[in-house]
Formats: C-alpha cells, structure tokens, sequence
C-alpha cells in the first residue's frame, strides 16, 4: 500500500463518531463495509493504514454476513484495500480473519478479545442468532453495519441486551410491552410503553452515514386489474378453491388472496412492456407460483433468464439483455449489480425492509447509472392497498392485525 486510502467525507465523519456497539446505519451502497473495516483498524486495534500499517492493540476480526458475501469473497474487496487478508502470510497486520456467514455464527460463541463485524440485521427476535450475538458480543469488541436496523422495537431486544442497557429479552418485554387482551392463541403486541426512552437508547448505539448519491431513483406504481368476483368468493364464503375445502386461518386466506391479485394475465403483459424496454432487469417476487408464470412469460418473450431462490442459485446471466428472477426472502440483499438500472417488484413485499434492501441491490456507490428505475406492480385489491399502507409507513404488514382492522373480527 503505497499511499493512504482516503474515505469519502460522509465515511471519515461516521468514522469519528462510531463506537464499541454501534450500529452503522447507511443507505444500500453507502460504503458502510468500507468505514467498518476502517474503525476495525483504527477503533478496534489502535492501528493505521497507508504505507506503514501499524496496530498498537492488534485483535482477531471476525466478519459475521450473509452465505452469498461470502461464497462470492465481496469482503476480500474490503479487506484488500487495508491491506487485511484471509490469507495470513499476505495479511500486512499480526491478525488473523474469518469470514463466515450467519448460519455458522454459534461456532464463535466461546471466542473472546476479538473484533467481529457483523454485516446486515439479522439477530432479531429470540431465536438462536440472536442469543449467539449477545454472547458473542459481551466478550468481544463489535459493531454491526445494516440499511435498516429494525421494523419495530423489539428487532432492537438484542442490540440492546449486547450494550447492556437491559439484562435480557424478559426485563424489556416486561417493562415496555403491552400485549392485546384480544389475541388467545398468539401473543400480539398492542403498543410498547417509555417509547422517548427506547428513542434515546437508539439514538446512542445508531451511527448515520449520509452519503451524497450521484444516482436518481424514478419509482412508478402500476395498477392492473385483478378477478374481483373471485377475489369476493374467497372472502364471503371463506372456501378455499384450490383444495375445495374451508379456510383453515388467516394465513391461508391472505395468501389466497394475494394469489388472487397475483395472477392477472394483465400483470405479465405489463411486465413483459418493461423488460422489453428496458433490456436488463432484475424483477422480484414472493411465491413459487409467481416464479412459474415469470419463467413462462420469459420463455414466451425468448429472454435469456436466471434464477436466485431457494431451489436455484444462478448468477446473473452473461449477455446483451436478460431477466434474472430473484426471490424477496433468498436475494434481497447480500449482492451487487452494476450490469443493471431496473428492478421490477412483481408483487409487493411484507416488509419495507426487504424492499428497502432489494432496492439497493442495483443503487450502489460505484455504478455507472446515474438514473435508476423501480416499477412496482400492484392492484387495488383490498389487500394489496393494506400493504402498501404499510410500506409507505416504513412499517412490516401484519397479517392478523389486518384481519381484525378490516372485518373488526378477534378471531378467524
């Protein structure tokens, strides 16, 4: 390293305000693995980098990211630019590094006086991710980079229980949850309680990182039409047409329903308009079924596609013009595409977070398009505008509480 890699200005301003327990919240594409591997040096190890990499405090670091980063080494990019390698004899420090993804994150429990970076937002909830980051994290130095930090509070519970501001997930439940009286079957969370108080404990571990984007995002909303008369059956006679038998709960109906607005001919024709104009695209959908009518239509339309899901995961295709399929929960974040200014949202998504993280799957820091664009498809069934209701609000779409708000109904 002849000379010092110098950060953007939002990057070295993140930089000096990021601590033990942060987390590092930049837009997709910001730069944000950048500035961790930056504060891993300089605020993790007491180090510098340039032509005379040093570390006082030299510390083992240990990335924690998603299967796809790190099959695809993208942190080898990273780390090169310090002068960091997986490699031991071409790392330039006294350190060594892992890169492992969070399926593996409990083989790190007993680790202690290390540095780990833990790349997206994944320990939520109460599972056994979650419970491996706070005991990683209370005996080791961390910071975790993400877009979007949490749909709610309780995504929160463990970034807050690893600081310390709470002894575990129980003691805040207790002290901020009030649960609906009118759930009996499952628990729901009807408001939290001291919200000032949790505003100001995630005011104290988020670093904002605004980076100024040479990009424009153009987002359009399309309205197709959908079977109305069918969509009016399922609901008045609770059938499910599929298995000729009843509705069993609410899942069932809202996923017959979204099948439902789904399924237009409409839909594809739209569809098919957009790839053809736009030559390259990247469209994302929810469900299998969805998948089965976007490889028909490519067949149809003779375009070259690929696949990235649960079943299939193919790169993107190597040619003048494609469509590279991509399911919300397989691929919505975790890659790059600079081969690429158009995404297109088949149906909508749950979560404003999947969508936010899809969204910058094509928005990065180093593509050569300065105008982006989103289409989002969509109908004006009753559901459909519910879900949007929700993403406009940056909030995740439940499906019980929509249930109840729109058949004032407490039980299926």
């Amino acid at each position: 390293m002849d000379e010092k890699l110098r950060l953007w200005p939002a990057q070295e301003d993140a930089l000096n305000r990021m601590h033990n327990g942060c987390i590092l919240c930049g837009g997709t594409g910001s730069g944000k693995s950048l500035t961790g591997v930056a504060y891993y040096i300089r605020g993790m190890c007491d180090g510098d980098w340039g032509s005379r990499p040093y570390m006082k405090k030299p510390k083992n670091l240990y990335i924690i990211t998603t299967a796809m980063k790190r099959d695809k080494r993208e942190w080898d990019i990273e780390l090169g630019n310090f002068g960091l390698s997986r490699e031991h004899e071409l790392c330039l420090y006294p350190v060594n590094v892992v890169v492992d993804s969070w399926n593996n994150i409990g083989k790190y429990t007993k680790i202690t006086g290390a540095a780990f970076i833990f790349d997206e937002q994944r320990a939520v909830g109460s599972g056994t991710w979650a419970r491996s980051f706070v005991s990683i994290a209370k005996k080791n130095k961390w910071i975790l980079l993400s877009a979007t930090p949490g749909d709610s509070w309780k995504d929160y519970i463990p970034v807050f229980v690893a600081n310390g501001f709470y002894r575990n997930r129980t003691e805040f439940m207790t002290r901020h949850v009030v649960y609906s009286r009118y759930c009996t079957k499952y628990p729901k969370i009807d408001r939290y309680l001291e919200q000032g108080y949790l505003l100001s404990l995630r005011a104290r571990v988020l670093v904002d990182m605004d980076c100024e984007r040479e990009t424009e995002r153009h987002i359009f909303y399309m309205n197709v039409p959908y079977d109305a008369a069918a969509y009016r059956y399922i609901l008045k006679k609770r059938w499910n047409p599929e298995k000729d038998k009843p509705i069993r709960n609410v899942s069932e109906l809202c996923y017959l329903l979204r099948k439902v607005s789904n399924t237009h001919p409409k839909r594809l024709e739209e569809v098919t308009k957009l790839v053809k104009r736009h030559g390259r695209c990247i469209i994302f959908y929810n469900f299998d079924y969805e998948l089965e009518m976007l490889k028909k239509m490519c067949g149809d339309a003779g375009v070259i596609f690929a696949e990235w899901n649960g079943h299939l995961h193919e790169p993107i295709p190597d040619s003048t013009d494609w469509v590279y399929l991509v399911n919300y929960k397989a691929g919505a974040e975790g890659w790059n595409c600079t081969s690429c200014d158009t995404i297109i949202f088949f149906s909508p998504n749950y979560s404003y977070k999947t969508v936010e993280q899809a969204s910058g799957r094509i928005d990065r820091a180093n593509t050569p398009f300065k105008d982006l664009y989103y289409y989002h498809i969509k109908t004006t069934s009753n559901i459909d505008l519910a879900i949007n209701r929700a993403l406009k609000q940056k909030k995740k779409f439940n499906e019980s509480g929509y249930f109840v708000d729109t058949f004032g109904q407490k039980s299926f």
